[in-house]
């Protein structure tokens, strides 16, 4: 499924003959980023109620990246630097994503050592 959103992220920007949507793809790598530091590499923090700096940073960190992945696709169609099925394509890539990241967090949760 990861394949896939990274397919279709190479396809918006091939199709278009236009390499701007490939910055979307930079909040794909940032998005990991506050768990692998501040959340010791689990998803489970997420879920979690328990705060404190660092978490709660975390928590902010890894909203802000998702929210930037969906408003990188809408600005860049606003400016007029991308089309508009490039969007759609890039919106259809972040859903493979999403679908990607909860399947392994599901995943994560039941497989426990």
């Amino acid at each position: 499924m990861f394949s896939a959103s990274i397919l279709l992220q190479v396809l918006a920007c091939a199709l278009y003959s236009n390499w701007w949507p490939m910055l979307s793809a930079l909040m794909y790598v940032l998005v990991p980023m506050p768990c692998l530091f501040f959340g010791g590499g689990s998803t489970q923090f997420l879920i979690s109620r328990d705060g404190g700096g660092w978490i709660d940073a975390a928590k902010f960190l890894t909203g802000a990246s998702a929210v930037g992945s969906v408003a990188i696709p809408i600005i860049l169609r606003h400016a007029g630097l991308i089309g508009t099925g490039a969007m759609f394509i890039e919106f259809t890539s972040f859903f493979i994503f999403v679908c990607t990241v909860l399947c392994f967090h599901r995943a994560s949760l039941e497989d426990e050592w």
